[in-house]
């Protein structure tokens, strides 16, 4: 098991390195386009800074927090949007608003009981699940800021979060898609940035998804189309899930499209196959209300 100070420290470095990228920025910059529609720079940050105080809410205020819950129902599909909008701020206000409020988020996880789940959008969560979605999801908006500045970031270890977060949401994949749980485990390979093994599911199983841990990790937040990635399915539950993996919260995101301009693969293997390489920058995103679809984080092998 991944302990809850660990999870916070991995956090507040993937904050900082965002921070880092987009600080010292020139307005024309921040009001740059995203892959997410109708979103720049700034919007991306500010749902950082609005999830992360929504998340404040559900660990230290539950009647706030379910005040933001009502509010959500009456535009399910717009209150992701609105969220955005109402943290926007002239730069170095959005940037003290997402820095102090990720600062409590933290030190209010940092308190809450072993055993105890904090409510969230649909599920509940132990603060370690809590922790280990803020990973993902900065990780994830970081990615849309490094495409629209044309910005390639050095993927590291922190990646192991993003990656079992996204084994362990395998069965939402499906249901968000209205299929039923698949009735056969899928082992996860993955070689991290540096080189080692990431495993994670039965040594046995018949289905295997293999690759990058990289590759893997925008795919499950659908920051590229799976015919980009060098990512290899071998049995049917695999290929399926490969084409429907969300690791967020919420209806079915639209994800992105194939690199234009080029011959496209589609990663299937039956025993063997190709593998696809690549990382398209291409229009299309995926917005969620902040955090995985539910799990305990830990460390099979």
């Amino acid at each position: 098991m991944v302990d809850l100070d660990s999870l916070l420290t991995d956090l507040a470095a993937e904050s900082e390195s965002l921070e880092a990228l987009v600080a010292g920025l020139p307005d024309a910059d921040w009001a740059r386009p995203t892959p997410a529609p109708g979103w720049t720079v700034a919007h991306q940050i500010a749902h950082l800074a609005w999830t992360d105080n929504v998340a404040l809410l559900a660990a230290t205020d539950i009647d706030g927090f379910a005040e933001s819950i009502q509010h959500a129902a009456t535009d399910p599909y717009g209150f992701i949007d609105r969220g955005a909008a109402e943290f926007l701020a002239p730069v170095p206000e959005l940037l003290a608003r997402w820095r102090s409020g990720r600062t409590a988020l933290a030190r209010a996880l940092s308190g809450v009981p072993a055993g105890v789940k904090l409510p969230w959008y649909g599920t509940r969560m132990s603060a370690t699940s809590m922790a280990t979605a803020r990973i993902m999801e900065t990780w994830a908006h970081g990615e849309d800021v490094a495409d629209a500045l044309g910005h390639t970031r050095t993927p590291t270890a922190r990646l192991r979060h993003v990656a079992y977060l996204g084994f362990r949401t395998l069965g939402h994949g499906f249901a968000t898609h209205g299929r039923p749980f698949p009735d056969a485990p899928v082992r996860i390979e993955l070689r991290g940035p540096d080189g080692d093994e990431w495993s994670f599911g039965p040594a046995d199983a018949v289905n295997l998804v293999s690759g990058p841990a990289l590759d893997f990790c925008l795919l499950v937040t659908q920051r590229r189309h799976r015919a980009d990635l060098a990512l290899v399915a071998v049995g049917p539950v695999a290929d399926e899930w490969l084409d429907i993996a969300q690791i967020f919260a919420g209806p079915p995101g639209a994800g992105r499209e194939p690199r234009t301009g080029r011959e496209v693969g589609d990663g299937r293997a039956s025993g063997g196959g190709h593998e696809f390489n690549g990382a398209g920058r291409e229009p299309g995103g995926s917005r969620e209300p902040g955090g995985g679809a539910g799990s305990e984080p830990g460390r099979p092998q």
